[in-house]
């Protein structure tokens, strides 16, 4: 009995999350009327404000991850080896952008750091692209930093630091020698969860007005019939990429992690 519910419950979530999919798909195909086509998708990807915006949000994606590496591992990585008391209290911070909505963020960010601020960060395209990065980067920082500490944990920091001293090693050559390339398969799962989150991301690139790819989706959403649907159907993709190379990268950390 028991089985035949855990069987109907996993039936009934599939069902939930796949039959509105399914229906926005098809929908998607039906631009030409009376047939199935991929016209919707061939106008999206022909058109040259979304090659634009997603081509900045890629940009951004990507920058965001490098700071987000650059911040993360070196804090993780010290709080494990010398501060290992201030764990609860970093992870606790780490969290808080789950329960901060991010449009109080983004907020905060203009109400500090407008034009008639001492560091007018929104005065320039430069400093308000950099903005849009931090603001990432915070949205981004539970999973990047969790996917950190869970790699670390699974390695011997301090056996592997003492060992690295004895050689002669600096603390920059043993951290981005050593231990970075022993928590690789971490970084790069919280690398292609801040890429999802980044590409999809609204609130902060529609209030700093940046053409990201978030704000393009809302408008064309506004404006459109099918295109709207065959974009979505794209960013699902995009979105499920991620999560598939976050699966093979973990099946590779097993594979490389099990004894000969």
């Amino acid at each position: 009995m028991k089985k035949f519910w855990a069987w109907g419950a996993l039936a009934f979530g599939l069902l939930y999350f796949l039959l509105p999919l399914i229906g926005m798909t098809n929908f998607s195909l039906k631009m030409r009327r009376g047939e199935y086509s991929f016209d919707a998708y061939a106008k999206v990807l022909g058109d040259p404000q979304f090659q634009q915006t997603f081509t900045y949000s890629v940009t951004m994606a990507l920058v965001t991850i490098i700071f987000g590496v650059i911040l993360v591992v070196p804090t993780a990585y010290w709080v494990r080896l010398r501060l290992p008391g201030l764990r609860p209290y970093i992870e606790f911070v780490t969290l808080l952008p789950l329960v901060i909505p991010a449009i109080v963020i983004v907020f905060g960010y203009i109400r500090l750091y407008n034009t008639s601020s001492w560091l007018p960060l929104t005065g320039s395209l430069t400093g308000t692209n950099l903005l849009l990065m931090f603001g990432y980067a915070t949205l981004s920082l539970p999973y990047m930093y969790r996917a950190v500490d869970t790699g670390l944990s699974s390695i011997d920091v301090r056996t592997l630091t003492e060992a690295a001293q004895s050689l002669g090693a600096g603390w920059t050559r043993i951290l981005f020698r050593i231990i970075l390339p022993n928590v690789l398969i971490a970084v790069l799962s919280g690398a292609f969860l801040t890429f999802a989150i980044v590409i999809g991301e609204f609130t902060m690139a529609a209030l700093l007005n940046r053409p990201a790819f978030g704000p393009y989706m809302q408008l064309l959403g506004a404006n459109r019939a099918y295109e709207p649907a065959a974009l979505a159907v794209i960013a699902f993709g995009i979105t499920w990429g991620c999560l598939g190379l976050i699966q093979l990268v973990s099946r590779f950390q097993k594979t490389t992690q099990r004894p000969a």
